[in-house]
């Protein structure tokens, strides 16, 4: 059992938002289509799933992961998820998978991804949701 004494913060170590992540059976996760933006030709535009891959590292004890996705426009969390995780031993890594469902972007513009650990921020990076032509359009 790891005491309050002994808890070190971790550092994220990568977190990166993709479509899916798959279990290999050699025990790797494969991450599927990562995503640096949404391109829409229309809107809404919705999700069946997206996915947040962190990796946690060079910490001990008992945590709380915090994802969230959030609409910069008018600060609405479009999406949440969390998890509890533990580090036993400064070598260890922890890696969380958060599964948003069914999710919906009202609007182009600038999202954000935040990342919190012990309601603590620890990372937010934009999400931009950009507005296309579609392919048969000039």
């Amino acid at each position: 059992m790891i005491s309050s004494a002994t808890q070190i913060t971790p550092d994220l170590q990568a977190c990166l938002l993709c479509e899916d992540v798959r279990a290999e059976l050699n025990g790797q996760q494969s991450l599927v289509g990562i995503i640096a933006a949404i391109p829409a030709p229309t809107m809404p535009i919705g999700f069946f799933k997206l996915c947040l891959w962190t990796r946690w590292c060079a910490g001990q004890g008992k945590f709380r992961q915090r994802s969230l996705i959030v609409s910069s426009q008018d600060e609405r969390i479009l999406a949440e998820s969390q998890v509890e995780f533990s580090l036993q031993q400064m070598d260890c890594h922890a890696t969380n998978v958060h599964v948003f469902g069914g999710l919906k972007f009202e609007h182009w513009g600038m999202h954000n991804v935040e990342v919190y650990l012990d309601d603590e921020l620890r990372l937010r990076f934009p999400l931009p949701v950009v507005r296309i032509n579609p392919p048969n359009q000039k």
